[in-house]
């Protein structure tokens, strides 16, 4: 997994049914393209850690759009999965 996928990915929007907050999820997921495009200059500052991914908690929406909670969990496990990887190598 590249930055550059974290920067493409997209999630269906939920409205009138639980979502996690957008801008949180958003900012996270910020962290995480900086972390991998770190990774791939050779240089990561402060990485965030895959326990960090794992342990990630977000504001649930009801009556405002927010994000598919399974695609957002789905594509966390990739996230970890990626990071694992770079702390091996």
């Amino acid at each position: 997994m590249l930055a550059t996928d974290v920067a493409a990915k997209r999630f269906q929007p939920t409205k009138f049914r639980n979502g996690y907050d957008q801008s949180e999820v958003d900012d996270f997921l910020d962290r995480v393209q900086a972390t991998l495009a770190g990774y791939e200059q050779g240089r990561p500052v402060d990485p965030i850690t895959p326990e960090e991914v794992v342990n990630a908690r977000f504001r649930a929406t009801r009556w405002r759009e927010g994000y598919d909670q399974g695609e957002v969990d789905d594509f966390l496990d990739e996230v970890v999965v990626a990071l694992r990887q770079h702390a091996t190598r």
